[in-house]
């Protein structure tokens, strides 16, 4: 049986105060990521992130805009041995309040983008965040 990367979008949530959502997930052990998650068969990108972010983090967001696409061939930082093609998508949201579901999202903060770098990110959060750094320049 043939396998094939998992087609994946990835929420940069950004609030009103101009933060961004971190969280933390077993799936990534000890590096902040965002929200996100696979795409359903019949599912649109948009539909995607406002549902996986509902299910994560509880928040009602709007896609902006898809910023990149990222390659993740067997990422290091991640649980499983995966290939993944992730949708980076840049997300707003009119709530700061976060509901976790305790499975995919463990924990979670509010951080500026630029202090977001100093933390310990996984590789495709951080590339993320400074590609969103750097359109919004």
């Amino acid at each position: 049986m043939k396998q094939y990367p998992e087609t994946c979008v990835g929420a940069l949530i950004i609030n009103p105060k101009g933060e961004i959502l971190l969280v933390k997930s077993p799936k990534w052990h000890t590096e902040y990521s965002i929200p996100g998650g696979h795409i359903e068969l019949g599912e649109t990108i948009e539909q995607t992130v406002k549902r996986e972010v509902k299910e994560e983090v509880g928040l009602d967001v709007e896609l902006k805009e898809i910023l990149f696409v990222q390659e993740a061939i067997y990422p290091k930082e991640y649980y499983k041995k995966k290939h993944f093609i992730f949708l980076e998508c840049v997300c707003s949201t009119k709530s700061s309040r976060v509901k976790i579901d305790n499975r995919e999202t463990k924990d979670f903060f509010w951080v500026k983008p630029e202090k977001a770098l100093e933390l310990n990110l996984n590789h495709y959060t951080k590339k993320f965040i400074t590609k969103y750094l750097e359109a919004e320049k």
